[in-house]
């Protein structure tokens, strides 16, 4: 028994990649930022955790991890996309969807916390536009629904 990959006529090599368009760079770039802003996030929670001061230490803690492994969701659709995989619209675009409610939430606060739920929201209905949009899901290689392979 061999342990040799075995490729059939029937079955279509993956087409090379063409250029990648500005729209899909664009997405892309405002997903990177997406979870470097979490990774900072997380990385200055987990550090007060650990030396400064703060109500909880142990939530401050967690709360930094959490966001530091949130962020590798973005980080990892972000390199998808550059490397035109068509995995990573799906990624990208559920981070964009879970941004939704933190903006809106940071829009309600009577603080600081405003602007950053007006940034928050642009970046993320911008990279939704970017991504549902046809020249990005041609590159990416996805169909819309009803356009079947031709099958022998």
């Amino acid at each position: 028994m061999s342990t040799e990959r075995k490729s059939t006529p029937e079955a279509p090599e993956p087409a090379a990649p063409g250029p990648r368009p500005g729209r899909l760079t664009a997405a892309a770039a405002l997903s990177a930022l997406e979870g470097v802003a979490l990774a900072a996030g997380g990385v200055y929670m987990l550090v007060m955790g650990l030396a400064g001061s703060p109500d909880d230490p142990r939530q401050a803690e967690t709360g930094g991890v959490t966001l530091i492994v949130l962020a590798l969701l973005p980080l990892l659709a972000a390199r998808g996309l550059l490397k035109q995989r068509r995995w990573s619209r799906g990624p990208a675009i559920i981070t964009q969807i879970m941004a939704l409610p933190v903006a809106w939430q940071l829009l309600q606060a009577d603080s600081a916390a405003i602007p950053a739920g007006i940034a928050l929201a642009v970046v993320a209905i911008a990279s939704l536009v970017l991504l549902v949009h046809p020249a990005t899901t041609e590159a990416l290689g996805i169909r819309g629904p009803g356009h079947v392979q031709d099958q022998k």
